[in-house]
């Protein structure tokens, strides 16, 4: 279907946004009339411009308060919609869009209403010009949309009809259903928009926190399958206002837009694949839809993880990244102020890691321990996390899904030995690959290290790898929640808000059905200036017994958890007293029991261990302020005295 979306969706100047919504491959544009006020361009210039990105000027928005008042009042609405009209054939524009009004000076009067719509839609055809009425939620006596169409319904003029936005609609808990109700032809205008579950005022709710499709709560792919019912066959149209979306790239937001509404296309597809529409009986046949990207490819799991280091920080040689050992840092150094890449592989080493290969031509050491692989990669700065390898039944299936949802395969270089590794950028920069390893029809990423066996792992250790928690830029929070529901088919939780000790941080969690493959995503609400932490959750299958080795030989590394998050939790719940001496953090839901500790953070990484009892579904989440105050601790004592001052407040993940 063509696909359009409004100006005040995106940041910048009306040339920028135009620019902007052009390249993401919009069909169409809504030019919101603030964004043509405070332009230098003439309608003109703004027409011209349209049509040389190959846009058209879907719609005109928004004229208000028009319906419903005395004759004086009625006489300044229509010398001001003749002015608009006007307006409107200087740019090119043939449909525009009359919000219910929410005026004292309106009349509960469907009658005056209908009487009114339908002088101004004479005036407008006129002008070869459409009105699209729409409801407002919040208007002052026509707040439902099918209250809307009743009284375009009773004008009857073939120049007026409705405009169904779904924010209106799903905010107000209205039944969508009615929808089929009205005859297509008679539905001008779909505009959509998704937006998180809120307890406020509704306008207040609109203004500031609407997000894209599959970013929010709503159920858009039913609504717009009513919509398509009743035999609509205008555009998709999006409507945002999101206070993040002002101030992000207008094209990152453009390119974010576009895949929400190919995600909703499909969505929609599959629905009315699963339930065939019937014919309405008032209007045009049903608009058939048919998916127009490939099904999701589910990850079965984690290739791995890629930590990238500084190359400074190689010993040199042929040594590799961590020496002969893995050592440790010496006595009175900090892990994690420095780190360096020898004190990671250290780190790993007293985790129970084993190094077990070298890249064949490139400075990059494969370490194991079980199915958990992590790769050392002194390419970059860090110690950070730079790439996840993902296990794919298809990896090329995974990769074409990938870019007809707008994400691209990243450029690689490849020696002609190596083995066929796509990868794309996740909205953080974090590079995704697709992997099938050690499959017998596959080639496999392990095929490009040599091995270096240097000892087996210790026993009573880690398995494989949990979850990874990456913390999100400010305004990549939603983006990313939609890229790993979209592109990889993750299933989104309800996001938290957990507090900081200098703020809040806003977490969502992701998983795969089956929870082979689980994701964090975090934002830092403290301040703009913090260090995106991230780290890798690796589960053990007898984490009392890792975290008794880890406390008699290396208890160092691990973070210090305050005395009196044990009396609390003895006071909650019947746990042993070994806990509070090895220092494990304890959590339940209905499903079973989970035991998790942390290791200081080295660079911007740390690590959680972890062990799920029983069906566990959550992350000890409830924990999280717990870690948080002890990092802030650490942190802040290994900032004192060098810099003289309190250290910035950092992000952390859960």
């Amino acid at each position: 279907m063509r696909k359009s979306i409004a100006t005040v969706s995106v940041s910048g100047t009306l040339a920028e946004k135009l620019t902007a919504i052009s390249a993401a491959g919009f069909d169409g544009v809504e030019i919101f009339e603030n964004d043509l006020l405070v332009s230098p361009l003439s309608p003109e210039e703004v027409r011209a411009r349209a049509a040389d990105l190959g846009l058209g000027i879907d719609l005109y928005q928004p004229f208000r308060d028009f319906e419903a008042v005395p004759g004086d009042v009625l006489a300044r609405n229509l010398r001001r919609a003749e002015r608009k009209f006007e307006l409107m054939e200087r740019l090119g524009a043939t449909m525009l869009l009359v919000c219910s009004s929410v005026s004292p000076d309106a009349a509960d009067d469907d009658e005056l209403a209908a009487e009114q719509l339908r002088l101004l839609a004479e005036r407008a055809a006129g002008h070869g010009i459409r009105i699209a009425y729409e409801a407002l939620a919040w208007g002052r006596h026509v707040n439902e949309y099918l209250h809307a169409w009743r009284i375009v319904r009773m004008a009857g003029h073939p120049n007026l009809g409705t405009c169904l936005d779904s924010f209106h609609i799903l905010s107000r808990g209205s039944d969508p259903i009615g929808i089929e109700a009205i005859p297509g032809d008679r539905v001008f205008f779909l505009q959509l928009a998704d937006a998180p579950l809120l307890a406020m005022d509704v306008l207040q709710w609109s203004r500031h926190y609407r997000c894209f499709p599959g970013q929010g709560t709503f159920d858009l792919a039913g609504l717009v399958s009513h919509v398509l019912d009743a035999g609509y066959a205008g555009p998709l149209s999006l409507e945002v206002f999101n206070d993040g979306f002002r101030q992000a790239d207008a094209g990152r937001t453009a390119l974010d837009a576009m895949r929400s509404l190919i995600a909703l296309e499909e969505a929609t597809a599959l629905r009315r694949t699963a339930t065939p529409p019937i014919p309405s009986p008032v209007g045009p046949a049903p608009v058939r839809l048919a998916p127009v990207v490939p099904p999701p490819v589910i990850p079965s799991g984690f290739a791995f993880a890629e930590l990238s280091v500084p190359p400074a920080d190689l010993p040199g040689g042929s040594g590799g990244l961590s020496g002969a050992s893995g050592q440790l840092a010496g006595p009175g150094e900090s892990l994690g102020q420095s780190g360096h890449a020898y004190e990671l592989g250290g780190l790993l080493a007293a985790l129970g890691f084993v190094r077990t290969g070298t890249h064949a031509h490139k400075p990059v050491e494969l370490w194991e321990q079980g199915e958990a692989r992590i790769l050392l990669n002194a390419t970059g700065e860090g110690p950070a996390l730079a790439a996840i390898g993902m296990e794919s039944p298809d990896p090329a299936g995974s990769v074409r899904r990938a870019e007809s949802l707008l994400s691209p395969v990243l450029p690689r270089h490849r020696a002609p030995r190596d083995a066929r590794l796509d990868a794309i950028a996740a909205p953080d920069g974090t590079e995704l690959f697709f992997c099938r390893t050690g499959h017998p029809d596959h080639s496999s990423w392990t095929d490009d290290f040599e091995p270096r066996a240097e000892g087996e792992p210790a026993a009573g250790g880690i398995t494989h790898i949990d979850h990874v928690a990456l913390t999100q830029p400010r305004h990549h929070f939603d983006e990313a929640a939609l890229f790993y529901r979209t592109v990889l088919g993750l299933r989104p939780q309800e996001s938290l808000e957990v507090p900081d000790p200098y703020g809040l941080l806003r977490s969502k969690a992701m998983s795969t059905a089956d929870g082979a493959v689980r994701m964090v995503l975090n934002l830092n609400q403290v301040g703009a200036q913090h260090i995106p932490w991230q780290h890798i959750a690796l589960a053990c299958d007898d984490i009392v017994a890792t975290a008794r080795r880890l406390r008699a030989l290396h208890p160092d590394l691990l973070l210090v958890v305050p005395a009196n998050y044990y009396d609390d939790l003895a006071a909650r719940y019947d746990v042993p007293p070994e806990l509070r001496e090895l220092g494990l953090l304890y959590d339940r839901d209905e499903h079973g029991e989970f035991l998790h500790l942390y290791t200081i953070t080295a660079g911007r990484v740390f690590f959680e261990l972890v062990q799920r009892v029983g069906g566990y579904q959550g992350y000890g989440a409830a924990n999280a302020p717990v870690r948080l105050a002890a990092q802030h601790a650490r942190e802040g004592h290994a900032w004192e005295g060098g810099l003289g001052r309190r250290r910035l407040a950092r992000t952390t993940v859960i």
